[in-house]
């Protein structure tokens, strides 16, 4: 039995990857061990290199179809790619990664008796057809398109997720993850944040798909790592799912003006096709999180794209992007 001295010692897949390393940082900085498992496929050893020397971090490359045996208090499954590319790029392992990855981390936090932490998304709901989404809307999700290895691989975890609670009286916690944005996204992973960056960095025209009318709500990573550390911190009772995202709601086309503004790019914006099932509105009801984890979003999109920008203005290498969805 663990002594209560002693840090807890917690699991996160996916920890390479650009929510995961910040997750590593904030649980190190929580006086936790963290165990960072990554197959590295779209995780980076650059978003992890300032811990590879920390006494408390340890790095393990494994891919979470494959069982996982280690000894841990506590797990978070952040392992999935995130953006269309990543997660078009496979599709069949896409699947096997959302599904395949949530029986093996369930039955190991079944074996050591202890809670797990989902990273769902906000592509459950696929096309919502209410707005915003609330946690009770089943969702308007087409199986069998492109965008389906993710949305239903996500939705199927969601299953594992509760039958393991209701059979195994397994300790969950389920968060739907609305769009994320911050510094160390990859800058060829396709979403939209990303991508207009990168243009008008390089002053290339920007690609809106669409007329730009579609909306979305971009989250900075540091509020959406605050929400996931409130909602593994909250009691057995609280399972989820919780939305977490900002409700603040923005148009393509506003998000594409503001970044070639806050870049002073010469950069043209274009208009191309939408993408097969891509979602015309999408704004998260965080009345849930608010009540139970006592949280709410705090930093201003225009604050969090200046240290994007930043971040971008300092990688570029000259490579050209991807343009392809818009997460």
């Amino acid at each position: 039995m663990r002594s209560t001295l002693e840090p807890l010692r917690t699991l996160v897949t996916g920890g390479a990857g650009f929510l995961g390393s910040y997750l590593c940082d904030a649980l190190l900085a929580k006086g936790h061990d963290v165990v960072c498992v990554d197959n590295l496929f779209t995780g980076s050893k650059r978003n992890i290199v300032h811990l590879l020397n920390h006494e408390r971090f340890e790095f393990i490359r494994h891919d979470v179809t494959f069982p996982l045996y280690l000894e841990v208090d506590e797990i978070y499954n952040l392992a999935c790619p995130a953006s269309p590319v990543h997660y078009q790029h496979d599709p069949v392992q896409t699947t096997k990664t959302s599904v395949h990855g949530a029986i093996n981390l369930l039955g190991l936090a079944k074996r050591l008796n202890v809670p797990i932490f989902q990273a769902s998304t906000s592509e459950v709901y696929g096309d919502p057809a209410i707005h915003p989404q609330i946690e009770s809307y089943w969702g308007n999700v087409n199986p069998i398109g492109p965008r389906s290895c993710y949305d239903e691989g996500k939705r199927c975890a969601e299953t594992l997720f509760f039958d393991y609670h209701r059979q195994h009286q397994l300790q969950i916690k389920v968060a739907r993850i609305f769009n994320t944005y911050g510094p160390r996204m990859h800058p060829d992973d396709g979403r939209v944040v990303s991508n207009f960056i990168v243009q008008a960095l390089r002053g290339i025209d920007i690609t809106i798909y669409g007329d730009g009318s579609q909306t979305r709500s971009f989250c900075y990573v540091s509020d959406m790592i605050a929400a996931f550390t409130a909602l593994m911190a909250t009691d057995a009772s609280v399972t989820g799912p919780v939305n977490v995202g900002n409700p603040g709601e923005f148009s393509i086309l506003q998000l594409a003006e503001q970044v070639i503004e806050l870049t002073g790019s010469s950069s043209k914006i274009v208009h191309k096709p939408l993408p097969v099932d891509d979602p015309v509105q999408r704004q998260p009801d965080i009345s849930l999180a608010q009540q139970v984890l006592n949280w709410q979003p705090e930093v201003p999109l225009k604050e969090g794209l200046i240290e994007t920008i930043a971040y971008f203005d300092s990688l570029l290498s000259g490579s050209d992007s991807v343009e392809n969805g818009q997460e």
